[in-house]
């Protein structure tokens, strides 16, 4: 590797390599055009020296790369690899890999490098509903948290029309029926504002059943405004910018790892909407 003397910086006799500005584009960042501009422009370290080399070589399981200080995850694309990601869904997006109505998806969203990884969301948010919604190609993964055994808690923030009284939080607490006859678990539920004529309720659940939180609010008879999701498990929606994504942590990938080591009930796992 050489940095923009030309002098020798770093050698690698084993591991796979790849030119920078390709490897900064698998990762997501941007297009290998633009990152043709921001090496030439010296945003681009790679492990602590300045790369202003086009066409220089990086190791994609040893070299640490930064852009404008951010550290890139490095993608091997001649290998498979289990991807997670955190993407804070903007409404007017549909929470699945295609839509025979034509409608926009979440996978819009992501880079080209990144779809094709082929990932897929893990749940959904209904097309008006918006925040948190993980996605990955880890098959394992994706059955452990849609599966209804598991239980994974989901925090959301409910902007309702109206006043919401002591005797509708009580009946979301207990464990309401809805009007179509299934039977809800009890929801931890607060009032977390209340801004001109309307109310924010901070709502966690554990179900996964289609709508449910719309559905619940319609029996109650609120009317939903805005719905965010901003946590699931151990990610939250913290920092991440309506239509943005990140690559989950280390130990929020073990966390929700540890999902798939619990044992299931005999309930088949299906595509689940809170929201």
């Amino acid at each position: 590797m050489t940095n923009s003397d030309g002098k020798t910086t770093a050698h690698y006799d084993d591991g796979r390599k790849m030119r920078l500005n390709k490897a900064i584009a698998s990762s997501g960042h941007c297009s290998r055009r633009k990152a043709d501009e921001l090496i030439a422009k010296g945003e681009v370290v790679v492990n602590g020296v300045q790369i202003r080399t086009l066409g220089t070589q990086v190791d994609l399981q040893n070299d640490v790369v930064t852009v404008s200080g951010k550290r890139l995850e490095l993608i091997d694309p001649s290998r498979k690899q289990h991807l997670y990601l955190a993407l804070h869904k903007p409404p007017g997006y549909v929470s699945t890999a295609r839509d025979p109505q034509g409608r926009k998806i979440v996978l819009d969203l992501l880079p080209k490098s990144i779809n094709q990884q082929r990932v897929v969301p893990i749940g959904r948010l209904d097309y008006d509903s918006e925040g948190l919604l993980l996605l990955s190609n880890d098959g394992s993964m994706i059955h452990a948290l849609t599966h209804p055994s598991h239980q994974v808690e989901k925090t959301y923030q409910v902007l309702v029309q109206g006043r919401v009284t002591q005797d509708q939080l009580r009946i979301m607490r207990r464990g309401m029926t809805l009007k179509e006859g299934e039977k809800l678990a009890p929801t931890r539920v607060a009032i977390a504002g209340m801004p001109a004529q309307k109310t924010w309720l901070q709502m966690i659940l554990i179900q996964g059943l289609n709508r449910q939180i719309r559905r619940m609010c319609r029996d109650l008879g609120l009317r939903v405004i805005r719905l965010i999701r901003t946590r699931e498990g151990p990610v939250d929606l913290q920092g991440l910018a309506s239509g943005t994504f990140r690559y989950l942590r280390p130990s929020e990938i073990r966390e929700l790892s540890a999902y798939d080591r619990r044992p299931e009930s005999g309930e088949a796992p299906g595509p689940t909407s809170n929201a």
